[in-house]
């Protein structure tokens, strides 16, 4: 993704559920499923549109992945001044890890925007 976005005042996301979920297949590599909730709140005076997102996930171990791409779960979400978005997915760890990144849009007039995503924890249960 470019760098030559804007924050946008009014666009927020917020992190409204991270959940350990051992029923989610998981390779035995990165044996840890998470899933997480989240929302892209438009409080602006803008229509703004998401097409895209970057993750960086940090463990303790000093691995980092990164995950970008276009949409949102397979969407493009538009949303008008006083909507939101809200959808959920997962990350698949393999120790104690730290995720983050933002979203990537445009807004009706052309302006390019982003938002970042607030960093979030996730700790496997310790295992007996």
């Amino acid at each position: 993704m470019a760098s030559n976005f804007e924050i946008l005042d009014g666009l927020t996301v917020t992190v409204d559920a991270v959940e350990y979920d051992p029923s989610r297949p998981a390779p035995p590599d990165r044996p840890h499923p998470f899933v997480y909730r989240i929302s892209i709140h438009n409080e602006s005076d803008q229509v703004v549109n998401i097409f895209g997102r970057k993750w960086i996930v940090r463990d303790v171990e000093g691995d980092t992945m990164v995950v970008e791409g276009d949409g949102v779960v397979g969407q493009f979400p538009k949303l008008a001044p006083g909507k939101y978005f809200s959808y959920t997915s997962y990350h698949i760890i393999k120790a104690s890890s730290t995720a983050t990144g933002s979203f990537f849009g445009s807004t009706s007039s052309g302006k390019a925007v982003a938002v970042r995503i607030p960093a979030f924890d996730m700790e496997p249960p310790m295992l007996v």
